[in-house]
């Protein structure tokens, strides 16, 4: 750890007590972690499944080793001056000593946060039971705290998304993992109102993180905050919309109609941003 690290930590614990909403975009590589640092953002997340698809790889557990997570990591840390957490998946183990060795290694990377999953990477059982769940939060809690810096932990309950759609369970896990000491808590693919008003309220005053992108809710900023959420992040939402686009103008190439290119950000703009230091607000 240097001061550099050290002042990240602080800025991006500091930025989970404030009132306002921390909208925490999730870069994929260091170009896309220099413009949104470019466009004024916070603080950055790394997402799992944008890493999966810039190699070529279909997104799921196992597929990404640790040590591909963590050299994407070293680079987009690298990219800019701002804090930036990692998504961990399941700790790259499913033991809890696993888990917090992976968050040794995040930290020896430079980052200041990161997140824990409760999925096991398995068809047959993919959540993992609710007693080893919290042992592998708790573990890596113990390795949080062990940290010369406050390293911010997200624990994630990952029900929804791998269609166990509890909020019984969900909350149940989400309060478990808060009282083993979790810095932010997180139940991906939540979409209405009342699931994350019920959230918010059973973790409270723990921040909780929402995830933004799901076409299924309609929910807005304004939306999150009156609801009490104080973060939200992307996850492969704007790796897919950049593939999106991409997709739109390939496609269009191969049927022979050149005007893709006028959707194109100009060279120039692309250029300015990725210069060295030049951080600028629009």
């Amino acid at each position: 750890m240097d001061d550099k690290q050290l002042q990240k930590a602080l800025t991006f614990q500091a930025l989970h007590q404030r009132e306002e909403l921390l909208v925490l975009p999730n870069p994929w590589d260091a170009g896309s972690a220099k413009i949104l640092a470019a466009l004024g953002f916070e603080a950055l997340a790394t997402t799992s499944a944008g890493l999966a698809f810039s190699l070529g790889r279909i997104d799921g557990e196992g597929l990404i080793s640790r040590e591909e997570t963590l050299a994407n990591a070293r680079a987009i840390v690298a990219a800019t001056p701002l804090p930036v957490a990692a998504d961990l998946e399941n700790g790259f183990s499913d033991d809890p000593q696993g888990c917090a060795e992976t968050l040794i290694q995040a930290a020896a990377c430079g980052l200041v946060g990161g997140s824990i999953e409760d999925a096991s990477g398995r068809a047959d059982a993919p959540i993992y039971p609710l007693e080893l769940a919290v042992e592998r939060i708790r573990a890596s809690v113990a390795a949080a705290r062990s940290l010369p810096f406050p390293f911010t932990l997200c624990a994630r309950a990952e029900n929804f998304l791998h269609g166990r759609q509890d909020m019984r369970d969900t909350i149940r896990r989400l309060e478990a993992y808060a009282e083993a000491g979790a810095d932010v808590l997180y139940a991906p693919g939540l979409t209405t109102r009342a699931q994350i008003d019920a959230v918010v309220r059973a973790v409270a005053p723990r921040p909780v993180n929402v995830l933004l992108g799901l076409s299924s809710s309609a929910l807005s900023l304004d939306d999150l905050r009156e609801l009490g959420v104080r973060r939200v992040s992307v996850g492969s939402s704007l790796a897919r919309t950049a593939l999106g686009g991409f997709l739109q103008a390939a496609s269009a190439l191969r049927q022979g109609d050149p005007s893709f290119a006028k959707e194109a950000a100009p060279f120039a703009t692309i250029n300015d941003l990725f210069k060295a230091g030049r951080y600028l607000r629009p």
